[in-house]
């Protein structure tokens, strides 16, 4: 049985998968982030029974219990009116990754469809798509984002009942970061697109009858899924950190829902008087911006066939 599993993993280890799987498990940083990212994602998905296991309501305030210190009852205090600390954190921590996980895939697959169609058809298209890429890459970024966020969504037909939900600034951020946050992928899979359909095996499934549309998706995306997973595993911190400057400037997540951000933006009055509920969430973002970054690397590395580490 040991000599089979030995064959198995060597033969696993042979496949393009298995050397891109040792290649990042090399890369330590890499290694230890992706744990620690999956370590941050479960307690923030299990925030909800864990709070019932504890006996707690996060979203309760008790007058009587601000700021107290860390306890066995509040592992990490409380806050102004009487939260928990270490439950907000969870659920701020389920707002934030959620939001910077679906922006990120969102803009993938739009800078995905717009890269493959701009390399593959080419001629005016590729003209047009470079050009608006080119047009959303010079717009300031967090301004536009700051702009777009105070925008009354009942002066576009949005319904008054959806624009009083608790979770539409949520939503609005999503689309508004999916929006703009496109264009690296959108020039990575482009480039990508270029070289893939000069190969053979491209120009064979052509000759065999193959339809654009099948090229572009069974030959093309497939084969360009390198730079799409790291371009959007890297973006990932970055939308981490608009989404809290956002909510830090009171555009974001609105409460009573928690997010880091509008957790450091309900602690910067206080933070004379209790420096801890400022340190808790921004360690947490500054965390989880570099262990999404490293991930970024170790993938970069991995899933380059170039990269072979001694």
């Amino acid at each position: 049985m040991t000599a089979r599993a030995d064959t198995i993993a060597i033969a696993g280890a042979r496949t393009p998968a298995g050397r891109a799987w040792q290649r990042f498990c090399s890369h330590r940083l890499a290694l230890a982030s992706l744990v620690l990212l999956g370590l941050l994602a479960a307690l923030a998905l299990a925030g909800p029974w864990i709070a019932q296991w504890r006996g707690i309501d996060p979203t309760l305030t008790d007058l009587l219990a601000r700021f107290e210190p860390p306890s066995a009852r509040y592992w990490l205090g409380t806050d102004d009116v009487g939260r928990d600390v270490f439950q907000r954190l969870l659920d701020g921590g389920r707002i934030s990754l959620l939001v910077a996980v679906v922006a990120a895939l969102l803009s993938a697959l739009i800078g995905a469809l717009v890269g493959v169609l701009a390399g593959f058809i080419g001629g005016r298209l590729d003209a047009i798509l470079m050009r608006l890429t080119d047009s959303v890459i010079a717009l300031p970024l967090l301004p536009l984002l700051i702009v777009l966020a105070a925008v009354d969504v009942r002066k576009l037909g949005v319904s008054e009942s959806v624009a009083q939900s608790d979770l539409l600034s949520l939503y609005r951020i999503i689309i508004i970061v999916a929006l703009t946050g496109w264009t690296t992928v959108a020039r990575l899979v482009r480039a990508e697109t270029l070289s893939l359909k000069a190969r053979d095996f491209v120009r064979a499934a052509t000759a065999l009858g193959a339809s654009p549309l099948r090229l572009m998706l069974r030959h093309i995306l497939p084969n360009a899924a390198s730079p799409i997973v790291v371009a959007t595993t890297l973006s990932v911190g970055n939308i981490v950190l608009f989404e809290s400057v956002l909510s830090f400037l009171g555009l974001g997540v609105q409460p009573p829902h928690a997010s880091w951000g509008n957790m450091l933006t309900g602690a910067q009055e206080l933070i004379w008087n209790a420096p801890l509920l400022a340190l808790w969430p921004g360690l947490l973002i500054f965390i989880a911006v570099i262990a999404f970054n490293f991930v970024g690397d170790g993938l970069q590395d991995a899933l380059d066939p170039r990269a072979e580490r001694r």
